[in-house]
């Protein structure tokens, strides 16, 4: 099942986690693609796994990509 919507995943902050939202709604802070993985289970995209997460283009990463986890990583 694909997700109807965009998620957003925001820049790391200074401990490395991620704010998630899909939409107005706040899923959860990420400190991984499986955290990510897990909040879209939750909201019923019941194939995610890492993969999916680091794939899909149903997700938008701001801030740096799926490998980003610390603000030193994160571009400008």
């Amino acid at each position: 099942m694909a997700t109807p919507y965009t998620v957003v995943v925001y820049p790391p902050a200074a401990d490395g986690g991620r704010r998630v939202r899909s939409g107005t709604h706040f899923l959860g802070m990420a400190y991984g693609l499986l955290d990510i993985a897990e909040f879209l289970r939750d909201a019923g995209v019941d194939d995610a796994d890492e993969a999916y997460v680091e794939t899909s283009p149903h997700i938008e990463w701001r801030g740096g990509g799926p490998k980003a986890w610390n603000a030193e990583q994160t571009p400008g």
